[in-house]
């Protein structure tokens, strides 16, 4: 096949389906509701600590590292051992908080839904920039 059929093939599906190609996008008004899960423990729009510590901020942050907060010995050592949290670390940590970060204090056992997780995620990074 002529490599430019190929390419014109490629163009028309990014055109027609333009979501497909990138990375799936989150919805932040449904991340909010997402986030009252965690708002018990967590704030994002201020940078108050709760039970949890402030998500204000969260993204390129070293985990176990936000002021006033008394980490458990897991995060912090997830932290000095190079745990920044950006979309892919979150992704991991929210599906199974226990399984990425041995030791964490958080009781929540995460979400397994994937789009819930990407509406959250597109929710705390609007309190990252």
């Amino acid at each position: 096949m002529d490599y430019r059929v190929v390419l014109l093939i490629a163009a028309s599906a990014i055109t027609l389906f333009p979501g497909s190609a990138g990375a799936q996008e989150g919805d932040v008004t449904a991340g909010a509701a997402v986030f009252k899960k965690c708002a018990t423990c967590h704030i994002a729009d201020s940078d108050t600590n709760k039970v949890g510590p402030s998500l204000n901020g969260l993204f390129g942050r070293k985990a176990g590292t936000h002021p006033n907060f008394a980490y458990s010995a897991g995060m912090k050592a997830a932290g000095d051992g190079g745990l920044v949290w950006d979309e892919a670390t979150l992704r991991d940590y929210l599906h199974n908080p226990k399984a990425k970060v041995k030791g964490t204090k958080m009781a929540f056992v995460g979400l397994k839904d994937d789009q819930e997780i990407t509406d959250l995620i597109a929710y705390l990074k609007q309190y990252s920039k």
